[in-house]
């Protein structure tokens, strides 16, 4: 490797301990890595900010902001109080009834939703009814996100790395459905009973506050009836842009720009109100640590690690599948699955094509979606979604750090991925 891609690397690596450690706020570290990224000529400015693959991914930063403007303008309506108080009527003030009731949504809307979508729609949910009952918020949240994630892999359109996976294998939406539901099914029954042990400490019940929740009224919650009309038939339009994003020929960041912008304009309220709830933090935080890993594919670090699971598996079907499937979770828990998926679909495709094409080797695409989608639990800069739900927790006052996330997710990504493998090994091999 060249003395560039060595300080790149060098780079990244301090700013991982950094954002690990919190010894630097965590926006700071990433702004800060972009920078010397930059300067010690890792990356450029047309890379950094104009590179579909190895700068900023602009897509989701405009569907985040989009996003937050619906779910600012949602806010003022008082629906997230009256989920909040009918879904803590519907646990009975049981708190362990509420997490699996959060993550039994969570997981329904994922496959369906993008992640980050959903996090930023039903974290509001959580935080709310957490408060009412009187239980520590972080665990509710930290197991949603999980749950969305593992929910994500489900289809094509749940998690951005499918996406990316679909249009490079040339596979269907129903070929997601066929071949990743079942086992997503799987992982969310395996995680909800995970939850019961690994969350348990928060499981406190409180019978005087379940008592004084079950006797309000949901409705009583709602502020502005008008405003909730109009948000609903705005979001109603935005979730059907966002299945039909393909058929319509329209980027998902694109319908939620112009849906957060549309809501804002129907919504009567101050635009700076509304523009004081973005997290801009959370954004600011994506373009450093997207120009910082767009210097790391940019030098072929990336690439080069993708290229090595490969060769580990020495051209064997089996061996293969599963170099990709755990292969794919270190690089995924280090860096966004997105663009380390970006760079080592490629490879895949070579393999696939070379050992026969999809009749024979098609496993090895679900094996690699499988790794990179599941490995984004692992830790707080893996995924998305896990990057939004800190941002929000901490602008409501309640902290995750990198190794309180870290502890419970390496833990699940290790038990999801092991169930994973063994789908793969006995769907692929000993049952065909």
């Amino acid at each position: 490797m060249s003395l560039t891609t060595w300080m790149a690397v060098a780079v990244f690596a301090v700013v991982f301990v950094l954002i690990a450690t919190e010894w630097v706020n965590r926006v700071a570290a990433a702004l800060g890595g972009a920078v010397v990224m930059l300067l010690i000529g890792a990356t450029d400015a047309e890379h950094a900010f104009f590179s579909e693959h190895a700068g900023v991914d602009w897509n989701v930063i405009f569907l985040l902001l989009g996003m937050m403007l619906i779910v600012s303008v949602l806010r003022r309506t008082g629906v997230f109080e009256f989920i909040a108080i009918w879904a803590a009527r519907k646990a009975k003030g049981r708190p362990y009834r509420l997490m699996v009731l959060l993550i039994v949504a969570t997981g329904v809307l994922s496959p369906w939703l993008d992640n980050v979508t959903t996090v930023l729609l039903i974290v509001p949910v959580t935080i709310s009814v957490c408060r009412r009952l009187g239980v520590p918020v972080v665990p509710f949240l930290i197991a949603e996100v999980m749950a969305c994630n593992i929910g994500g892999a489900a289809t094509l359109i749940g998690d951005p790395p499918n996406i990316m996976i679909g249009s490079r294998a040339g596979l269907s939406f129903n070929d997601f459905l066929i071949h990743m539901t079942p086992i997503v099914v799987v992982l969310m029954i395996v995680f909800i009973l995970m939850s019961r042990v690994m969350f348990r400490g928060a499981f406190h019940y409180d019978p005087e506050r379940a008592a004084s929740v079950m006797e309000l009224d949901p409705r009583e919650a709602i502020k502005d009836g008008r405003l909730l009309v109009v948000s609903g038939v705005v979001i109603t339009v935005v979730m059907a842009c966002f299945v039909l994003h393909t058929a319509l020929h329209l980027e998902p960041s694109v319908v939620a720009i112009s849906g957060g912008l549309v809501l804002l304009a129907a919504s009567r309220l101050a635009p700076g109100d509304v523009v004081k709830d973005v997290e801009w933090e959370t954004l600011a935080f994506f373009v450093g640590l997207f120009v910082m890993v767009g210097a790391m594919v940019q030098t072929g670090v990336i690439g080069d690690l993708g290229e090595a699971a490969a060769r580990a598996a020495d051209g064997n079907l089996f061996g293969t599948s599963m170099a990709l499937v755990f292969g794919s979770v270190v690089p995924s828990a280090i860096v966004d699955n997105i663009p380390f998926v970006a760079s080592v679909s490629p490879i895949v495709s070579e393999i696939v094509a070379s050992s026969g094409g999809l009749e024979e080797a098609g496993m090895l695409w679900w094996a690699f979606a499988l790794g990179a989608d599941l490995g984004g639990n692992a830790t707080i800069i893996a995924s998305s979604a896990n990057v939004v739900v800190v941002g929000i927790a901490e602008r409501e006052g309640h902290h995750i750090s990198f190794w309180q996330f870290s502890r419970y997710g390496l833990v699940v990504t290790a038990v999801t991925v092991t169930v994973a493998a063994a789908y793969v090994w006995l769907r692929y091999f000993v049952l065909m």
